[in-house]
């Protein structure tokens, strides 16, 4: 039998941490593209991204990092930026 090591969300570990992160996410649902899940949303506020453009910036591996950040938040980001004519870093 595997065991699966479950990691904890800093944001989320407390009532008061999740509906902080919450709201800080909120501030960027409308900026970000559609489809993006709530711990992608919760990530990607708390390191301080809020537009499209922030992401051109940054690798693959760099958003892989952030908890709550899979593969479906990357397909989006990509789907987006392609749109658009950019795409993430190299």
């Amino acid at each position: 039998m595997t065991v699966r090591k479950q990691t904890l969300c800093p944001l989320t570990t407390s009532p008061q941490k999740r509906q902080a992160a919450n709201q800080m996410a909120a501030t960027v649902k409308h900026s970000l593209p559609a489809g993006l899940s709530q711990p992608a949303l919760r990530a990607f506020a708390a390191a301080g991204y809020s537009s499209l453009d922030q992401f051109t910036k940054l690798t693959e591996a760099e958003l892989l990092q952030l908890h709550g950040v899979g593969p479906k938040a990357i397909r989006i980001l990509r789907a987006a930026l392609a749109e658009q004519g950019k795409s993430l870093l190299s």
